[in-house]
């Protein structure tokens, strides 16, 4: 039997790196007059569909696609949401 998954992934730059794009989005909203909005840091949210066998297949593919394709491990974390769609799927 396999089982449908619905992912959803957070990709953030680790907090010793610098994210000059979150610099840049808090200085636009401090000229915008919200002067309360401090440390922005600026990351991708990422939602796919995979099929697995169980749930600690998928959580393995999941790890080996962000290490791989969807996060740069050595200046970003990531962590992930996953939710079965379906109960069963005829292989």
């Amino acid at each position: 039997m396999v089982i449908e998954y619905q992912a959803r992934i957070y990709v953030t730059l680790r907090p010793s790196v610098l994210d000059p794009a979150g610099t840049a989005v808090q200085s636009g909203l401090q000229h915008l007059g919200y002067d309360n909005v401090e440390q922005v840091r600026i990351g991708k949210y990422i939602e796919l569909k995979l099929s697995a066998a169980d749930e600690a297949t998928a959580k393995q593919q999941l790890d080996s696609i962000c290490d791989q394709m969807l996060a740069n491990p050595v200046i970003e974390n990531y962590r992930f949401e996953l939710t079965p769609l379906s109960a069963g799927v005829k292989a």
